[in-house]
């Protein structure tokens, strides 16, 4: 008996950006990479084309549009599936869920196996809860698996697997330090980031990510005779322009505007935590992983985080001098001082790595789809 050759369809509302989407284009080529078949469906986006360059098919359907229209492609979707040969569907949202889940059902023996992956803290309900009906069940965190089960006690546990997501520690190695024409050209184009200490908060542009947390930590540095700068990296998106202006007005009532900057998503994220004193992570809601902390931490920079949700898992384990419990200002400001003194060293990653993530998936894979033998 052999392992099989397998052709996994991964499904997922659109490819633009996001965790779920890079897991989505990471396991992909992972699959090509070791001889198998690998094909998304989505509505398509930016990250398409890489997809396709990477050696993955891509089909396009609107299976992440919330109106009752999409239920209309169960059977084409029934029907690609037939024709590709599917051995596992694996959905990554939960509308795609639904559509995978009732095209796999109403196929004959031999069906497609269903794998979910539960990316996120979703709302508990019958909607949410089709991502605990896979076969296995993927849970990014322990506060995952963790909400997953307490929210649908009904859920086998021995279907939910943890397979945190993982950094590429050959796009962010450890100790990486960008060259000098790179610094030249960055802060030539953010002169006021200059000459103090940098603090940058990566993240959308949305109030979950918690900026103003960050805005307030900053004032709070300057009035303890702390000097620092702070970046807003990824805040500035269109159609949130008003929140901006928000965290504008913020920043000029605190007195510290100069000294902030709100940036678009850009390219370069590695050099900017490289430079970075400290990462922040200020969500004000839970994140079920919280995939910048192994990023900062893999190049050797030091996080500062609230203490809930899958930060706090990966803090607690990886860099405890970085947990503030959610909301305690003064100590956020006090913890952050002191990790800009003197951070506590930092050991490259043994978990949380790219390679393992993708190759835990390629595992389960096969135990679900099972051996073939030789011939197959």
């Amino acid at each position: 008996m052999t392992s099989r050759r397998l052709t996994v369809v991964q499904l997922i509302p659109a490819l633009h950006s996001g965790g779920a989407e890079r897991s989505t284009l990471e396991v992909a080529r992972a699959l090509v990479a070791a001889g198998h078949f690998s094909i998304v469906v989505s509505a398509g986006g930016r990250l398409v084309e890489r997809l396709k360059a990477e050696g993955s098919e891509h089909v396009e359907l609107p299976i992440g549009e919330k109106k009752l229209a999409t239920l209309a492609l169960v059977p084409r979707l029934r029907s690609l599936l037939k024709e590709f040969g599917a051995d596992i569907v694996h959905a990554r949202s939960r509308l795609p869920a639904w559509l995978g889940w009732r095209a796999v059902r109403g196929m004959s023996q031999p069906r497609p196996h269903f794998v979910t992956t539960v990316h996120g803290l979703n709302t508990p309900g019958w909607y949410s809860g089709i991502m605990a009906r896979g076969e296995r069940v993927i849970c990014v965190s322990n506060n995952v698996r963790d909400h997953v089960l307490r929210h649908y006690p009904r859920t086998d546990p021995s279907r939910l697997v943890l397979i945190p997501r993982g950094v590429d520690t050959q796009e962010f190695p450890f100790g990486y330090q960008p060259d000098d024409e790179w610094r030249q050209r960055f802060f030539a184009e953010f002169p006021q980031l200059a000459g103090a200490p940098l603090l940058t908060l990566p993240g959308r542009g949305t109030r979950l990510k918690g900026h103003a947390h960050a805005i307030e930590l900053l004032s709070d540095l300057q009035a303890r005779g702390v000097d620092a700068r702070l970046l807003l990296l990824g805040a500035r998106e269109e159609g949130r322009e008003e929140y901006i202006d928000e965290l504008e007005k913020l920043a000029i009532r605190l007195g510290i505007s100069r000294r902030v900057v709100i940036t678009p998503a850009r390219v370069d994220v590695r050099d900017i935590m490289a430079i970075s004193t400290l990462v922040l992570q200020m969500s004000t809601s839970p994140e079920s992983f919280g995939r910048t902390v192994i990023e900062a931490l893999a190049l050797c920079r030091p996080v500062l985080g609230f203490a809930h949700g899958g930060v706090d898992e990966l803090l607690t384990e990886l860099y405890p001098a970085g947990r503030v419990a959610m909301g305690d200002r003064s100590r956020l400001a006090e913890r952050a001082a002191e990790l800009m003194r003197r951070a506590p060293a930092i050991q490259p990653l043994t978990r949380y790595r790219l390679a393992d993530m993708q190759a835990a998936t390629l595992a389960l894979y096969q135990d679900v789809a099972g051996p073939s033998s030789a011939a197959d």
